[in-house]
């Protein structure tokens, strides 16, 4: 059955919900308390028999608390699971004792008038098979009320839009915090007057609230030591605030195949993960090969005004940024190997932050040591070849001289021998080049009829990286080519040139493929967006960048499952960039397209192509609840199929005894009868 109360009744849902979600945790088994003697697993959660103080006490002032359950328990993972609602200033101490556990709260813990909730999470749990009890809660008030009203909302990653679960959801009374304007404190200065923890599935329940308005934030506590830590945490926020009293009827209820509550959302946080402050300083300096050299910055975007190496002419420094955020660069020495010392003075200047985070004027000293060290493999050549030029000699023959093997690399980007003819073929090498003798490359190419054409190409360097080339050509998907390279047609920094190489490779066939036509309604007339095709387990197969309004054909569509995601690039720099709590600013919105008949996933087929039509105006218009509700129902549905369709699979496969034995499990969904069990499903585990 499903509840639904208008905003007016919200106290009468709460003590519903209080009935239906911790209630049933104090209704006796029945059946005989004792360890079996035979027959199936015991697959329940303990339930409690007594608690005192009794729970919803009012003018609380024990302490000590104590739960009794129908059998032993154990207390599993308490650091990460248990939690009060608000944080008490000690934590309480549980241990179990008998058959109940046993709650002490240190003195001078608690402030006055107070509601507070003990929340076990899953840290409860049989003695014997382990079967955790979740929900569980302690309620009680050091004043002459209880907080009653709820909320609920939903917690999902804003780049992936993958529900984020198990996320702390932080409430904080507006009139007890500044409001936030330039700049937010808030998660760094104030404590929440409530707390509230999203179930696996993204959803969380906020219980015990009062009635005034809130402002929300919640964080994804990655090393569960429940305190948010910007760069490592994600975090999100909403703006403005929101009570209770006045949000709009909602939906809730247990599930109980997954066993935790649920319910329809109210509010919507899209977290990301923020970055904190990080001082400008020169983090790092190091050279890890003869001719480069490395320099670390602890910030983005270093500033930086003069750069001197000793020797070394400012001409033959070529520079490459390793990240986008140019925090780490690379100095190739374009140098012959002998000119260059074992060690290289110079000087870096740059903008540095003090102590008090402003950034002056900085010039550092640079001494950069580098020695070569043979690998096993070049020791034992070195001395075989000198063991050869010693014979030589005592024979009175002239000495050959030594040769050491060229360490040219040249690197595919991948290591098939198929291409995308869109992509072309790419090439990286592991310095930058000093020649590149393009004339001298052989491209052949030939069919079934064995006619041998040599192909006509054209080289074009990266614009971002030194050590990139894209090669193009004619590429037809019914001839085999063949790539071949010539001794020292190519020759890096170091002097060194490449032996000759040969590539063989097909061309991918577009009738193997899908073709995708996307019609591209922008908001703005120069808005960019980027695309992204994903797999059925939402991994990115391909990614187009700065895509503006107009009709674009996307072929070689990877067969299979598809969803296509759009991030809407606000500062068209062709990546989707995360927010900034302090300074108010939400991430960069990701949607997942849906057709008219609200579906997301879509099967490619081969030879087939398929039109949508990206309205931007409409995928990117505020979420609503009645929209957000309609989607995260329909991945259910979708994951609901998959899931019956792999148990027929396996039933299919297994022998009729596996088959029977596999039919009693207690989460069968087969064996699931009545509506509060079919609605109950609509959320969970997604």
């Amino acid at each position: 059955m499903i509840h639904k109360s208008p905003a007016r009744h919200l106290t009468r849902l709460a003590s519903a919900a209080v009935l239906l979600l911790f209630g049933g945790a104090f209704l006796s088994r029945c059946a005989s308390i004792g360890s079996p003697t035979g027959g199936p697993r015991d697959s329940l959660a303990p339930r409690v028999v007594t608690v005192t103080p009794m729970l919803n006490a009012t003018n609380f002032a024990d302490e000590r608390i104590y739960m009794a359950f129908d059998e032993y328990v154990q207390l599993k993972d308490q650091q990460k699971e248990l939690y009060t609602s608000p944080a008490m200033k000690k934590k309480p101490t549980v241990a179990v004792r008998g058959r109940g556990i046993q709650i002490d709260l240190e003195p001078d813990s608690l402030e006055p008038n107070t509601t507070y909730a003990i929340e076990f999470g899953a840290s409860v749990a049989d003695n014997n098979e382990g079967n955790p009890l979740h929900g569980l809660r302690y309620v009680f008030s050091t004043g002459s009320i209880i907080d009653s009203l709820y909320m609920s909302g939903y917690t999902e990653d804003s780049q992936t839009s993958d529900s984020l679960g198990r996320t702390f959801v932080c409430f904080f009374e507006a009139d007890s915090v500044p409001e936030p304007k330039e700049y937010d404190s808030t998660m760094f200065n104030y404590k929440p007057s409530k707390i509230a923890r999203s179930q696996r599935n993204g959803i969380f329940i906020a219980q015990n609230l009062k009635p005034v308005p809130y402002r929300v934030y919640a964080y994804w506590d990655k090393n569960d030591n429940q305190s948010y830590e910007p760069s490592v945490d994600k975090i999100g926020f909403l703006d403005g605030t929101y009570n209770p009293k006045d949000m709009p009827q909602f939906a809730i209820w247990y599930d109980s195949v997954r066993r935790y509550p649920s319910a329809d959302p109210q509010i919507y946080l899209r977290m990301f993960t923020d970055v904190s402050f990080r001082r400008q300083t020169l983090r790092d300096k190091m050279r890890p090969e003869q001719h480069k050299i490395i320099l670390a910055f602890g910030a983005d975007h270093p500033e930086i005004s003069s750069l001197e190496l000793e020797g070394i002419p400012s001409d033959k420094i070529i520079y490459e940024y390793l990240k986008p955020t140019r925090d780490s660069i690379a100095l190739w020495l374009n140098v012959e190997s002998e000119q260059l010392p074992d060690t290289i003075r110079g000087s870096v200047s740059y903008l540095k932050h003090d102590s008090v985070r402003v950034l002056r004027p900085e010039t550092e000293a640079l001494r950069l040591a580098w020695r070569r060290v043979e690998t096993r493999e070049q020791e034992r050549e070195r001395e075989r070849q000198e063991r050869q030029r010693a014979r030589a000699e005592s024979d009175g023959k002239q000495a050959a001289e030594l040769h050491r093997a060229s360490t040219f690399k040249l690197t595919l980007p991948t290591d098939r021998t198929e291409i995308n003819p869109e992509n072309n073929l790419q090439f990286e090498f592991p310095t930058p080049l000093t020649r590149f003798d393009s004339t001298a490359f052989e491209l052949i190419s030939w069919s079934d009829k064995r006619d041998t054409v040599r192909e006509r190409i054209t080289f074009r360097p990266d614009s971002l990286s030194p050590r990139k080339w894209t090669m193009q050509s004619r590429w037809l998907a019914e001839r085999s080519y063949r790539l071949y390279i010539p001794t020292d047609a190519l020759a890096d920094i170091a002097g060194e040139g490449n032996d000759s190489l040969t590539f063989n490779f097909t061309v991918s066939d577009i009738a193997k493929f899908a073709t995708l036509r996307l019609n591209i309604i922008p908001r703005e007339e120069n808005s960019e967006y980027i695309i992204q095709l994903l797999n059925s387990s939402n991994n990115v197969q391909r990614e187009f960048k700065h895509l503006r309004g107009g009709e674009h054909t996307i072929n070689y569509v990877p067969t299979g499952e598809m969803r296509v995601r759009i991030i809407e690039d606000a500062n068209c720099n062709g990546s989707w960039d995360s927010g900034n709590l302090v300074e108010r600013r939400q991430s960069e919105r990701a949607e997942l397209y849906k057709n008219e008949q609200d579906e997301e996933l879509f099967t490619m087929k081969a030879g087939w192509e398929f039109e949508f039509t990206l309205d931007m105006n409409t995928l990117f218009s505020d979420v609503t609840m009645e929209q957000l509700i309609e989607r995260l129902n329909y991945r259910e549905q979708v994951r609901l199929q998959k899931e019956a369709e792999e148990k027929r699979k396996q039933a299919g496969e297994h022998s009729d005894h596996n088959h029977s034995h596999n039919s009693t499990g207690s989460n069968s969904l087969s064996g699931m009868t009545g509506g509060t069990q079919q609605r109950s499903s609509s959320l969970g585990g997604f």
